[in-house]
């Protein structure tokens, strides 16, 4: 049954573009095909973040010298610290991968942004957090947010089972791991939506993000109103990123 929302409950906040230059204070490996870099600079005081779902241009340069840019989710913030920790999946090939795979203590790098945030509440009664590894940090800041008093769905595609490490949240929680593109529609599909009002929020690779927002609107007639669904990557292209829209 379709509800409709107040569209007010969505907030949309720009933020002042600032470019950051910082260097490598810690590196951890939390699961064999990701690395969390945690990066320090006095540049960061003043950084905002105000959504699970943001994004900032991460800044490098590659083993030809040249500059490359992607997009990546601050997974946490300390401004005590004047700490900032981006988790990065770990891929067969690219130069992201290849730079954070060989990144050391001391090492520069840019963060620009982010531009703005869609500040989606967390007092939901329920909440559907979907997508591939890409999405992991996401998923997890945004787990870190629920209240007690919600629930949180979480499905995530990870095809090394090694990837598939404990999640935690105050909010009620029910996390299901798959290793491929199939069986993650297949155990969307067989979701039931609880009743009331929710929310989804995906991200993943751009094809398979196309057809899980298909379902939740045909099959589920969950409401466009009460949905994100970001593109985070798509194959063959190096630098993407699209909110899925009709």
């Amino acid at each position: 049954m379709e509800t409709t929302l107040a569209p007010r409950r969505i907030e949309r906040i720009r933020h002042e573009l600032h470019r950051r230059d910082v260097v490598v204070r810690r590196i951890e490996r939390p699961s064999p095909n990701f690395v969390a870099l945690t990066f320090a600079d006095p540049s960061l005081a003043g950084f905002v973040s105000a959504s699970f779902d943001d994004h900032v241009k991460f800044i490098f340069t590659d083993a030809q010298g040249e500059p490359v840019r992607r997009d990546y989710t601050p997974l946490h913030h300390d401004a005590a610290q004047g700490e900032l920790t981006i988790e990065f999946a770990l891929h067969d090939s690219g130069a992201a991968t290849q730079w954070a795979r060989q990144a050391q203590v001391g090492d520069h790098a840019v963060i620009a942004g982010p531009r703005g945030s869609m500040v989606i509440p967390a007092d939901y009664p329920w909440h559907l957090l979907a997508g591939d590894t890409t999405a992991l940090p996401a998923i997890m800041r945004r787990l870190r947010e629920l209240p007690a008093n919600v629930s949180a769905r979480v499905l995530v595609l990870a095809e090394d089972v090694a990837d598939h490490r404990p999640l935690r949240s105050a909010a009620r929680l029910d996390v299901s791991w798959v290793r491929s593109p199939e069986a993650f529609l297949a155990a969307a599909d067989a979701l039931t939506l609880p009743d009331g009002e929710g929310f989804v929020w995906a991200g993943g690779e751009a094809a398979l993000m196309k057809r899980l927002r298909q379902l939740m609107v045909d099959d589920k007639q969950h409401p466009r109103t009460a949905m994100r669904v970001a593109a985070y990557w798509k194959h063959g292209a190096q630098e993407f990123h699209e909110n899925l829209e009709d």
